[in-house]
């Protein structure tokens, strides 16, 4: 039970690569938003699934932080979710859109600018968790502000590159 709980909370163990596990397992997120790139309903699924995994992160922060520690490197649900919540704003990201998305997502989650670093401060699951679902937003936002001025928008969706 213990090691299907560490493939869950490690996205399919990709997090328990002894390199860079964050930007390892945040390839999960890289993996299904690339799945879900040509649904009509892109942002209703990403959200469905980030609301998913958090739930599942959070039933398992307890026994994530009581077998390996608080806010092991090995736990990247979320890595999976912030990185998700990055290209909210897109129908469906291009591979461009994937690529700006996971370097933003990994620059705020490991700068940590204040309002994620204040979010590591709160206890348990939540705390885990939060700090890379503000990380996302933040990258959202940057997102969203390179759409409005750089080059045609419809770069950044899917289809567009084809």
């Amino acid at each position: 039970m213990d090691r299907l709980k560490l493939g869950l909370v490690s996205a399919g163990f990709l997090g328990c690569s002894p390199v860079a596990p964050g930007t390892v397992g945040t390839l999960a997120g890289v993996a299904i938003a690339w799945a879900l790139r040509g649904s009509d309903n892109f942002m209703v699924w990403t959200l469905l699934i980030c609301a998913l995994l958090y739930l599942l992160g959070r039933s398992l922060g307890p026994w994530t932080e009581s077998h390996l520690g608080k806010d092991p490197g090995c736990f990247v649900l979320d890595e999976v979710i912030g990185y998700l919540i990055t290209l909210l704003w897109v129908r469906g990201p291009s591979p461009l859109t994937l690529a700006v998305a996971f370097a933003l997502f990994r620059f705020f989650d490991v700068i940590k600018p204040g309002p994620v670093r204040r979010m590591e401060q709160i206890a348990g699951a939540d705390g885990i968790l939060l700090d890379d679902v503000v990380a996302g937003l933040m990258g959202l936002a940057v997102l969203v502000l390179l759409r409005s001025t750089v080059g045609d928008p419809g770069i950044w969706e899917w289809g567009a590159m084809q």
